[in-house]
């Protein structure tokens, strides 16, 4: 990866769900053997999956500069209400080979997410946007996500999901806060080692 960058073919490299113990060897070894480090992470990170990009890299951001690329910011629709009423025919939960997926809402804690997901209903409506919207919106006002990687079935979903950069323009501290209570959620800091 390092030749690539230095030969001019691509920018930057980064890595995909990797921990921070593996980026942070990758980073140190890479500076050690004058090498380009990875610069960028691609995880996973939603309302409901937060742990490693809220928790896990903190130390790393302004540690090594570490930038974020985003994956299933709408939680493979879960996010969008979809799945309020069960699993619709021809969903992607519908479809073989995503079982998991479909195991993932059906369990008792897929159930507590979807209520989490219903209750944020009226977050949505008094920003005047869809669930959906206020989902990517809320990942883009994280001043740790660099980018979000959006996927999209059909081209009027790419048109909805482009206006939640207006709708992240209005998450207002109190708006954060109030999407905090309804998701009971947030990631305790990682405890420092140094200091317990």
């Amino acid at each position: 990866m390092s030749h690539l960058v230095e030969r001019g073919k691509a920018l930057y490299w980064g890595t995909s769900e990797w921990s921070a113990e593996r980026i942070r060897y990758a980073h140190e070894f890479a500076r050690r053997e004058h090498l380009v480090p990875p610069t960028m992470e691609q995880p996973q990170y939603n309302m409901l999956h937060r742990d490693r990009v809220e928790r896990e890299y903190a130390d790393l951001y302004e540690g090594i500069g570490l930038g974020t690329t985003i994956w299933s910011p709408l939680a493979s629709g879960i996010l969008t209400g979809k799945y309020d009423d069960g699993v619709p025919e021809g969903s992607r939960l519908a479809l073989e080979g995503y079982g998991f997926l479909r195991e993932g809402i059906e369990s008792e804690a897929g159930r507590a997410n979807l209520e989490r997901v219903r209750r944020l209903t009226p977050v949505a409506e008094d920003l005047e946007c869809s669930r959906a919207q206020l989902a990517l919106a809320w990942c883009l006002a994280n001043p740790r996500v660099s980018t979000v990687i959006t996927g999209a079935w059909r081209p009027e979903q790419v048109d909805e999901n482009m206006k939640a950069v207006a709708v992240a323009e209005r998450m207002t501290p109190e708006v954060m806060e109030r999407i905090e209570t309804i998701l009971g959620n947030k990631p305790e800091p990682e405890q420092d080692w140094r200091t317990s």
